[in-house]
């Protein structure tokens, strides 16, 4: 029995260590770092990241964070839920893309598959999401208000650990005259 026990302890050490090694090596990375350096910056496009305003439409993506444990911050939109559980989501760099006002370059979304279902309390709750970031093309359908829309995503999360945020670090702030404004989220 002792032994069992000693086993135990060994083995909860061992992994504990694994853990917070892992956690040591994740990158803690900001939106900008999913764009080319050249691409223009979301101020500078006028309205948020419109791909269509990008020469190449937000298509290339940064290969140098493949395969790469990461931990981005930003905005959880479903792609797929039952009711509050989403077991799929786009993480977005600002509230209101994709479903109030035009969607971001795919450069600029990903899409999170949660190694457990995520409780959402509301659409475009702020979340950090950490895992292996992989760079590719992927389409999702979104059901909003409006009907169905088919995004494009240029990276993925599987497996992600999703934790609930009170600010995302570098998040769009739409102007004040933008008819889009009242999406801000703003801090109780």
């Amino acid at each position: 029995m002792n032994n069992r026990l000693g086993t135990g302890a060994i083995i909860a050490a061992v992994l504990g260590l694994a853990v917070s090694h892992a956690s040591a090596e994740t990158a803690h990375i900001l939106w900008k770092d999913l764009r080319p350096a050249t691409q223009a910056i979301a101020e500078d496009a006028n309205l948020p990241m419109i791909a269509a305003k990008l020469p190449d439409h937000g298509e290339t993506l940064s290969l140098n964070l493949q395969d790469k444990a990461i931990q981005l911050a930003g905005y959880a939109l479903p792609v797929d839920r039952d009711g509050d559980l989403v077991y799929q989501f786009l993480l977005v760099p600002w509230t209101g893309a994709c479903s109030h006002m035009p969607t971001p370059p795919p450069n600029q979304m990903v899409l999170v598959t949660p190694a457990h279902p995520y409780k959402m309390k509301e659409a475009y709750d702020p979340v950090a999401v950490t895992g292996v970031l992989q760079p590719g093309m992927e389409k999702s359908q979104l059901f909003i208000l409006d009907g169905v829309s088919v995004v494009q995503s240029g990276y993925t999360v599987r497996r992600a650990e999703v934790a609930s945020v009170d600010s995302v670090p570098d998040t769009v702030t739409l102007p004040v005259n933008s008819p889009w404004n009242f999406l801000n989220k703003k801090k109780n």
